[in-house]
């Protein structure tokens, strides 16, 4: 069984961007689906639309892989989630590890995704001795004091780290002395790893600040447009023009007489 020592995805030597590669696992979460429902082919208009991006964009992003698609008929759904899956590297086993078994990495750990998504947790690992030995997700946790020999057994590449901010980079630094050189952090601090270290940070808390943002921004633009509908009108002009207020043409003088 191939592991994640033995290949590297080959996107960045065939010049893909990385706004594409980012992309990439927004086409196959859509064209996966339309799978499971045997559509045979798509459009780039409905694809696009289904993952959130324009036509033209897909179209521009499908050209890097050499897809172009039928006109007419559309790109063949099959096709195209093998065709990105390898170009993910999706088409092998990617052993990963999780550090932190709390709340977040036992659901991690639960969520059944990474399986069919070319994913398989090699292991749990926690500081916590009381974890030892007890199983999450039908994994039983290990000790970090094997952290090493866990990532050297099952030629880990991958780890995922889900301690606390305080602990977040000891982890990481005896994860990527180890030999892994592909980082999904969810603890919420900024890792500082060599070059060829590649880092993928989620923060939850970011995102809810963000959302929270959008929300005030909203709700001030909701007060403000409830404030002017309800404002009074402005008073209409109560003087009358008379004939001794024009000029000799007729016109209104540019300065009225008092």
């Amino acid at each position: 069984m191939a592991t994640g020592r033995t290949h590297r995805p080959a996107t960045r030597s065939r010049g893909i961007p990385e706004a594409t590669v980012a992309r990439l696992p927004l086409y196959l979460r859509a064209l996966t689906a339309l799978s499971e429902r045997s559509v045979p082919t798509v459009s780039s208009e409905e694809l696009a639309a289904a993952a959130g991006v324009n036509s033209a964009k897909l179209r521009k992003d499908f050209s890097y892989l050499g897809s172009y698609g039928t006109r007419g008929v559309g790109y063949d759904v099959e096709y195209l989630v093998y065709q990105i899956s390898r170009e993910l590297g999706l088409t092998q086993d990617w052993p990963v590890v999780i550090v932190g078994i709390g709340n977040l990495g036992a659901a991690l750990a639960n969520y059944g995704g990474f399986a069919s998504r070319g994913f398989r947790v090699a292991a749990l690992i926690d500081a916590d001795p009381a974890m030892a030995g007890k199983p999450v997700a039908g994994i039983p946790v290990q000790h970090t004091d094997e952290l090493e020999s866990i990532i050297r057994d099952n030629g880990v590449s991958i780890g995922v780290i889900a301690t606390p901010a305080g602990a977040a980079q000891q982890v990481c630094d005896r994860l990527v002395a180890a030999g892994v050189t592909s980082i999904l952090n969810f603890a919420p601090t900024v890792l500082s790893v060599p070059d060829g270290v590649d880092v993928r940070k989620v923060d939850l808390s970011i995102e809810l600040q963000i959302l929270a943002f959008h929300e005030q921004r909203k709700a001030g633009e909701e007060a403000t447009a409830t404030a002017t509908a309800e404002a009074p009108a402005a008073p209409a002009a109560t003087r009358t023009e008379s004939a001794t207020d024009q000029g000799p043409d007729g016109d209104v003088p540019a300065v009225m007489p008092a």
